[in-house]
């Protein structure tokens, strides 16, 4: 903890005062984020640090495995962060963020580890359709690494299908007031890929691929009735 309180003492004495105006006005002007980003809990992947945003540009959640528990199976810190961020600070993406080397995926590959950790492997059932697919899939013969990152890149792919199962996530991509993206970050070299849909993708400085882009519906009042057919 002595690192700990010296980073904050650091903050309070040398970075705070010369930001401290920016944090009145976040007080006084409320937060305004741009995206609603869930992401592991893993140490080693901060969303803030990866995108160099500050404070009130993102909107964060954090847990084991980067997961999103189906609508109708959890009601908990994932789902009312969700719902929060797209309700009521009207955010205009979501961002489903794995990563490399991930210890959840490793505990999804070797369950025995998980015998002492009851509630990681509850946990972690969020993400069996992933491993179903990776044993059924890929090659039987896949080296362990591959096997690992590609169960990573299918769990950012199955909980952006979870995402779609919340109510306020639906109507906001019905309304095209919302757009879903799958991003993977490699740890050892600092690439980011992203979902288009079909595969992940670098990316680069150039469009961003986008996983499911808003797709408003038309109004019933806006659907031309048939013409009638004029009798003979």
């Amino acid at each position: 903890m002595d690192s700990i309180i010296q980073g904050i003492s650091t903050f309070r004495g040398s970075v705070f005062p010369g930001q401290q105006r920016m944090y009145q006005r976040l007080v006084r002007d409320g937060q305004h984020p741009k995206a609603l980003i869930i992401a592991c809990a893993d140490s080693r992947v901060a969303p803030e640090h990866i995108t160099q945003t500050g404070p009130g540009e993102l909107f964060v959640c954090r847990n084991a495995g980067n997961i999103v528990p189906p609508f109708s199976q959890m009601n908990g810190g994932v789902s009312s962060a969700i719902e929060y961020a797209v309700v009521a600070l009207g955010v205009r993406d979501i961002v489903v963020c794995g990563h490399s080397d991930c210890g959840a995926m490793k505990g999804l590959m070797q369950p025995g580890a998980l015998a002492a950790m009851p509630n990681v492997a509850a946990w972690l059932r969020h993400s069996h359709a992933a491993d179903r697919i990776v044993c059924e899939a890929y090659p039987d013969d896949i080296a362990p690494h591959d096997r690992l990152r590609a169960l990573a890149l299918e769990n950012v792919v199955v909980q952006l299908a979870h995402l779609r199962t919340h109510p306020s996530v639906a109507a906001a991509l019905a309304k095209g007031e919302l757009s879903l993206h799958g991003w993977f970050f490699e740890i050892e070299t600092g690439a980011l890929l992203a979902y288009d849909g079909r595969r992940f993708v670098p990316l680069d400085d150039g469009a961003l691929p986008v996983a499911e882009a808003s797709s408003p519906r038309l109004a019933a009042r806006d659907l031309a009735a048939p013409a009638p057919v004029a009798a003979e």
